[in-house]
């Protein structure tokens, strides 16, 4: 697959199951292709925070890209490498939109402003989103009080999967892409950033600016549907088994699911034969 100098792995979902760690399997061929020469960087659209500890498991020393790429910066010496954030007026828009009573009961609304996680108030999705991004929620009753500041994310969240579907649909006939950038990065998540931000441009930056390769050098691997720009910029991207079909149609190669270890396999084939 030519000169790949560069494995870039988001995390849940990919190398990351119902454990809530990277799968053992998985973490045994990352070090072998770090000890090949092989740099390994993460892009995920978690917290910076929830991020960190992954980074620090396989020891990369490369810029931790965060919050689907919109706040990328180095764990080594906290230089921040970007910071994109909603503006103001859309993240007043948005909350007018998603705090609507007839949506109000049904979706829970995170704001993330500083690496830290605020809502309006602690509900069950809420809980279990914490549960696993082992971040700590800041209940503030509402919402607009925060407005004085720019969000680098607005996350939607609800178990009602056609509702997160209808209005995704609804917000991406409101907005033009250079407005916001609207993705999933699970079926139960619609999440909202600066127009700017996604993992392909993220990675593109990591790739070419920080370390000076091209598209051709880089190996991908994703699931969602928030991986699309990252495996088209990669010279070669890799869909995991369970991701919705849009992902697997545009990669090169189809691995397994997480469970499987699916991403040890594709870095096993691709970068240790």
């Amino acid at each position: 697959m030519g000169d790949i100098r560069l494995l870039v792995l988001d995390l849940d979902g990919t190398v990351v199951g119902k454990s809530n760690e990277i799968l053992p399997e998985t973490l045994e061929t990352i070090r072998t292709a770090q000890a090949q020469g092989i740099a390994v960087a993460i892009a995920t659209g978690r917290m910076y925070q929830s991020a960190l500890r992954f980074h620090q498991t396989i020891a990369s020393p490369l810029p931790l890209i965060t919050y689907q790429g919109a706040y990328i910066k180095d764990p080594a010496n906290n230089r921040l490498h970007k910071h994109l954030s909603v503006s103001r007026v859309l993240a007043e828009a948005l909350l007018d939109f998603f705090e609507d009573p007839a949506l109000r009961r049904q979706i829970s609304v995170h704001f993330y402003i500083d690496d830290q996680l605020y809502v309006r108030e602690i509900t069950a999705d809420t809980e279990a989103y914490v549960g696993r991004s082992t971040v700590q929620p800041i209940a503030v009753g509402d919402l607009r009080s925060l407005l004085n500041q720019e969000p680098t994310k607005v996350l939607a969240q609800s178990q009602d999967t056609d509702l997160i579907d209808e209005l995704w649909q609804t917000l991406k006939q409101r907005y033009f892409p250079t407005d916001l950038y609207l993705t999933k990065s699970v079926a139960t998540f619609l999440e909202a950033t600066h127009p700017q931000v996604n993992k392909g441009a993220a990675v593109k930056y990591l790739a070419e600016d920080v370390l000076g390769l091209q598209p051709e050098n880089v190996m991908a691997i994703g699931d969602n549907l928030n991986d699309l720009e990252m495996l088209q910029y990669a010279g070669l991207g890799v869909a995991m088994g369970d991701a919705p079909a849009p992902v697997q149609t545009i990669a090169q190669w189809v691995a397994p699911s997480v469970e499987a270890g699916g991403a040890a396999v594709a870095i096993d084939r691709f970068l240790l034969q």
